[in-house]
């Protein structure tokens, strides 16, 4: 049967299937790519107008300060989840539905997931397409990897990607450097790095900080990051 005499509900069957194999050749593939290699640009860079000054580093040439003031203010529980923290997740279900303030809906492995492979902003589709990417890299990637790619990816400034970056904007010094305070300030303002002043914090981000500066000997203490740093 040629492709005339097929039905149009057959032929667009026949599409999305080839379509959704080719994409998840792509997407695995370079899920398996990123796994080794650095992230050579992504989409919010590739849209941002102020530009995307960034330098790739190793984990080993961040501080520990850096890492555990990462998970203090964004997910603690990043060693021993599956990429989805549920807790948290019927938390934001919740005060969402009470019209209330959502935070911590997302763990470390989700922004990694959107940072890397889409796009900024809601939506059910995208929110879909990131869990799938989620999961990939929780089953492809490690822990020290994820969290890797976290810290070259994220916007830590205006036009500037990456702890490195950051680090050298605010600080000029580098991301291994950086003492506990810095550390705090620089993960208390990534949630809003446009917004939040590093050098400056004032009000809610300035206590944010010195909260995480707190309880980054909570998460070394715990060993919260034995995953990431393993000891």
């Amino acid at each position: 049967m040629t492709d005339t005499n097929r039905s149009l509900p057959a032929r667009l069957f026949r599409f999305f299937f080839k379509f959704s194999i080719f994409f998840i050749l792509l997407s695995v593939g370079l899920t398996v790519i990123y796994s080794f290699t650095p992230v050579p640009i992504t989409a919010t860079m590739l849209l941002d107008d102020n530009g995307d000054k960034r330098e790739w580093v190793s984990i080993d040439d961040v501080s520990p300060n850096l890492v555990r003031a990462i998970m203090a203010a964004e997910d603690s529980k990043f060693c021993v989840h599956n990429g989805f923290d549920r807790e948290a997740i019927e938390t934001a279900i919740k005060r969402n539905a009470e019209g209330g303030r959502i935070r911590g809906g997302s763990t470390i492995s989700q922004q990694t997931a959107k940072n890397v492979f889409l796009w900024q902003g809601g939506g059910y589709f995208r929110k879909g397409l990131e869990a799938y990417f989620t999961f990939l890299i929780e089953n492809i990637w490690n822990k020290r990897r994820i969290m890797e790619a976290y810290l070259n990816v994220a916007e830590t400034g205006i036009g500037t990607y990456g702890v490195e970056a950051g680090a050298q904007r605010y600080f000029k010094k580098s991301a291994k450097s950086l003492t506990r305070t810095q550390a705090a300030r620089l993960a208390a303002a990534l949630p809003l790095p446009k917004k939040r002043s590093v050098n400056n914090p004032k009000g809610f981000t300035r206590r944010h900080g010195n909260s995480i500066a707190a309880r980054i000997n909570v998460v070394k203490r715990d060993r919260l990051d034995v995953c990431i740093l393993g000891y």
